[in-house]
């Protein structure tokens, strides 16, 4: 009874700490958009440079397994947690291209490694007829802080700092509840095994699930450009600051409504149906608002809507892997999905950033072409490769 207890107080602190991990960055990525905009960057240029939360996500990434083997999950939390808090500190010292890019890296760095535990130790503890709804809640978590971010855009009117100051708050109260969780460690490798070497365990984690990598690069991309250069591309639309910031938490609440009832759905009826629907619904959603960007709160329903269906797609893949890689391989699934994600996030402001500065079609467009792009690149490998552990398929 007493270990039951504990588990539920462990998920929910996780699910804390990750809710505050996403506010943070769905406050960072327009918010910085909007101040650099002000000050006259060019597209092109504050895409780039909000692409360095991502690339410090994937330069981590490849050494941050063996330490989570070694020490275990609690201690790689609590130094990611520092990492963030530490950088989000630093943000109102000195306004500077260069030094701001630098932060957003250490803040990737830092997030890389806190959701990169916190993700293992969820999927390797949850029990698989609920796998699905514990992956979806995590998400859920990270949607809700998502959603609450670009919220605070608008108090950079009042002073420039005050954003980042709120933020580096609730960062700290989320990362001290880590300290009352107690440390464990993922399934151990049998050194003989040829599980033991790490590029061997990339190649049979990527034969066994790379289907399921394929929604957090979606999710990556969608993350990271509609919330760096969306805010751009509306503002030269002549949108007013306010409402980019709704259409914004717009996307992230439609993926909040859905999140449970999505997973849920995927325990029952197979995540592959899921993740296929949703791809195709979000396409469907942003290529209407394309033809309706004129109208400022059509585009918000389409991204509500658009939201609702591809909003799920990160945590969807996170079960989908689950489903189909062996337990001790699970950690090395988890760092691939958050590589995936990290490859997603990268390419998205910096094509979108070029897309917007040099390119006359409707930047909505371009997110449905790559949502229905990926949609036909899973419907056909998914009807090639036998997906013995999914219900319904």
């Amino acid at each position: 009874m007493q270990q039951d207890t504990y588990a539920k107080r462990r998920f929910w602190v996780l699910v804390a700490i990750v809710s505050i991990s996403g506010f943070s960055q769905g406050m960072l990525l327009p918010l910085i958009s909007v101040i650099f905009e002000r000050d006259g960057v060019s597209s092109s240029l504050n895409g780039l440079n909000a692409t360095g939360l991502y690339l410090g996500t994937l330069l981590i990434s490849p050494f941050i397994e063996k330490p989570l083997r070694k020490f275990g999950y609690k201690p790689v939390i609590l130094t990611g947690g520092a990492i963030v808090l530490i950088s989000l500190m630093l943000f109102p010292l000195w306004k500077s291209l260069l030094f701001w890019f630098i932060l957003r890296l250490f803040i990737g760095v830092g997030d890389n490694a806190l959701h990169f535990a916190s993700q293992t130790w969820i999927t390797s503890t949850a029990r698989p007829e609920t796998l699905g709804k514990s992956i979806a809640i995590y998400g859920l978590s990270f949607g809700v802080g998502f959603a609450i971010g670009p919220l605070l855009v608008p108090l950079v009117n009042i002073a420039e700092a005050l954003p980042f100051i709120v933020s580096t708050v609730l960062c700290l109260v989320s990362w001290a509840l880590v300290f009352t969780l107690k440390n464990d460690k993922p399934e151990p490798i049998d050194v003989k095994s040829a599980n033991s070497n790490v590029w061997h365990r990339y190649k049979k984690t990527l034969s066994y699930a790379w289907i399921a990598f394929l929604p957090p690069l979606v999710y990556g991309f969608l993350e990271s450009s509609l919330n760096a250069i969306f805010p751009v591309y509306a503002l030269r639309r002549e949108f007013d600051v306010s409402v980019v910031s709704l259409i914004l938490s717009a996307f992230a609440i439609g993926g909040i409504i859905t999140q449970v009832p999505f997973g849920t759905l995927g325990d029952r009826i197979g995540r592959y149906k899921v993740i296929t629907f949703g791809l195709l619904g979000g396409g469907t959603m942003f290529l209407i608002g394309s033809f309706l960007e004129s109208y400022q709160w059509f585009v918000f329903v389409a991204f509500l809507l658009a939201g609702m269906c591809c909003g799920s797609m990160f945590s969807l893949g996170i079960s989908f892997m689950t489903d189909l890689t062996p337990k001790e391989l699970l950690p090395t699934g988890n760092l691939l999905c958050s590589i995936f994600f990290s490859v997603g996030s990268l390419t998205g402001p910096f094509l979108g950033g070029a897309f917007v500065e040099h390119a006359t079609m409707s930047y909505l467009l371009l997110v449905a072409l790559l949502l229905f792009t990926v949609f036909v690149i899973i419907s056909l490998g998914g009807r090639k490769k036998r997906i013995n552990n999914q219900k319904g398929f």
